[in-house]
């Protein structure tokens, strides 16, 4: 089976999750009453109101947020080369929790929308860092550096976290649910500017596929083909920083599937980062609204976050992979 068959199949898929995450939940919606949601909108129909208020928004940021963490995570692994490298590499979610925690601890900030850029900020603040760490020294970009620089940064923002909850421990029951990865009150007028960044963010991994597979091949080889590595190796990261940022900040800490679904397309689909990265996206999406909907019927009436939910199905994908010794597909 070609390439594209498979990619177009996997695209099906997608369509079938968006479908079933519309009627799955604490109500089950029939497909004619998501279709007249659409078609022929009824205000005084629950259902209906159900999912264009509320679902639909749930499932367009799944989509973008699982793409987007997918293609961070291929994106990392191919700037550090190392095969269990992913978003949270770069400190991005720690510094994303720091920011919400102490714009909630010192600025009693409670809006959803004011989390979303307070978390985008500390994100990109994060990822910032470790970027500049990482090209200290011989003035380009070391990959054990830039791994243990977020690794510092990563437990630096964390300890910072910790001792503000324990300042203001009524801080933490605000956003705990949050920090536990959701997709839950966030609303397509406030998410926009996200969805948005997120997609230009995809759109450039997709142009930068040819570079990245260049860059895999060596940095002499790269140099000798012309590359100019040190500006890839920067839109590399700010595209890192964009989309998982974006996520982070959309749906809180979500972890495994920047590592999990990698793998999982390069053993499947490609190794070829031109077919690999929009691979990465589907399969991304898929995974997360898989995700998203068990976790809204494990435990009715109530829901278990979605970050609960993926990492109970990656940490013995992590723990494989570590066994065989971080070996790619």
């Amino acid at each position: 089976m070609s390439v594209s068959v498979k990619l177009a199949l996997v695209f099906l898929l997608l369509l079938f999750c968006c479908m079933a995450s519309l009627a799955v939940g604490a109500m089950w919606i029939p497909f004619g009453q998501i279709v007249a949601a659409f078609m022929q909108p009824d205000p005084a129909s629950v259902e209906q109101t159900l999912v264009s208020s509320t679902r639909l928004a749930r499932t367009l940021i799944a989509v973008a947020v699982g793409a987007s963490l997918a293609v961070a995570g291929a994106l990392m692994q191919a700037l550090t080369r190392n095969p269990l490298a992913s978003p949270g590499l770069f400190g991005i979610n720690a510094g994303a929790t720091f920011f919400i925690i102490l714009a909630s601890s010192l600025f009693s900030l409670s809006a959803p929308e004011q989390w979303l850029w307070c978390a985008f900020a500390g994100a990109a603040l994060a990822g910032g860092l470790v970027w500049l760490i990482g090209n200290m020294g011989q003035g380009r970009l070391n990959p054990l550096r830039m791994v243990l620089a977020g690794a510092a940064m990563a437990a630096l923002f964390s300890a910072f976290s910790q001792a503000l909850l324990v300042v203001n421990q009524e801080g933490l029951d605000s956003v705990l649910f949050w920090l536990a990865g959701s997709l839950t009150e966030r609303s397509l007028t406030t998410a926009a500017p996200l969805l948005l960044c997120s997609l230009c963010a995809l759109l450039g991994a997709l142009l930068l596929a040819g570079q990245v597979n260049v860059l895999n091949a060596g940095e002499e080889i790269a140099t000798g083909l012309g590359q100019r590595t040190g500006l890839i190796r920067l839109l590399l990261s700010v595209l890192i920083i964009c989309l998982a940022g974006s996520a982070v900040a959309l749906a809180g800490s979500i972890g495994f599937i920047g590592l999990l679904v990698p793998h999982m397309v390069r053993k499947g689909l490609s190794i070829d980062h031109r077919w690999l990265l929009p691979g990465c996206a589907l399969v991304g999406a898929v995974v997360l609204l898989l995700a998203d909907m068990l976790s809204r019927v494990l435990i009715l009436p109530q829901e278990v976050p979605v970050g609960v939910m993926t990492a109970l199905f990656g940490a013995p994908f992590f723990i494989l992979l570590a066994r065989r010794g971080g070996r790619h597909g």
